[in-house]
């Protein structure tokens, strides 16, 4: 693993490299994508900011609901441990991103500046679709970035790589373990082409959002099995990402017919409209 490289006496982090290489790729295919729609470039890239902003503070709420025990601590000892040790307890339960958390911080970024800017509200629903075909192509460079960064790592196993030497993470080290984040990155990649073969061919358009709902948690709900890290937190024997994952795969398949059935409509009341 390579969590770190110096350049010029700094060290930058590969995890940060694989984000920032993740998000220009979904740039530069978005641009591509908003062409059949005509929607602005300044308006999309308004839009990509909006999402990463909600991402960035979705990623961190999660990661500190599955550490709540560092802010109950905190608070619950204040007076013992004073202002530096809650700020310590809380900046340790901010301290990472969970992905879920994330994907809906981003999703509401983006309903939140759909809903302010005029020119682009008539959009939403296209840019919910671009934002489907995009995430598991930034998903599948962040996960590549865990791989070298030695997070999220897989259970011990005879098939798999040994890391010597990993400072920032000690518990992988000297145990071979299965590559489980290369795995759900290779995942995100076939998730992504058959989104984006999806939207060029306008299959399940204005729906995407809930397609990809119905199928990264099943895998995600599956190679959480392979993980062997528990530090997202467990109830009842599976994981908060497993369980966020039911919720998700629910909420897709109660919402997609529903969608569905208002786009129908909507298509008939524009038929009858012509027709007068």
């Amino acid at each position: 693993m390579f969590p770190v490289f110096e350049i010029f006496g700094k060290q930058i982090g590969v995890y940060g490299i694989m984000a920032a290489v993740g998000f220009v790729a979904c740039f530069l295919v978005g641009r591509l994508l908003i062409r059949r729609y005509d929607i602005d470039i300044y308006d999309f890239a308004l839009t990509m900011i909006a999402a990463g902003i909600g991402m960035a503070i979705g990623a961190s709420l999660l990661y500190a609901a599955t550490n709540y025990r560092y802010l109950f601590y905190g608070f619950s000892h204040f007076y013992e441990i004073g202002w530096s040790g809650l700020w310590m307890c809380v900046k340790t339960a901010l301290d990472g991103f969970v992905f879920y958390g994330g994907f809906i911080g981003a999703a509401i970024g983006i309903l939140i500046y759909t809903k302010c800017a005029k020119d682009v509200k008539a959009h939403r629903d296209h840019l919910l679709d671009i934002y489907a075909v995009l995430v598991p192509l930034f998903h599948g460079f962040g996960r590549v970035g865990c791989f070298f960064g030695g997070c999220c790592y897989g259970i011990e196993s005879p098939f798999g790589f040994t890391v010597h030497n990993n400072h920032l993470n000690p518990a992988i080290n000297d145990v071979n373990r299965f590559p489980v984040q290369l795995l759900e990155s290779g995942c995100n990649l076939l998730i992504f082409l058959l989104l984006l073969v999806l939207f060029k061919k306008h299959i399940m358009e204005k729906r995407l959002i809930y397609l990809y709902l119905l199928i990264y948690p099943i895998v995600r709900f599956s190679d959480e099995f392979l993980r062997g890290d528990g530090i997202r937190g467990s109830l009842f024997g599976l994981s908060t990402s497993q369980w966020v994952s039911i919720i998700l795969f629910i909420f897709a398949l109660v919402m997609l017919p529903i969608k569905t059935k208002k786009l129908k409509a909507q298509s008939a009341q524009a038929a009858e409209s012509d027709a007068d």
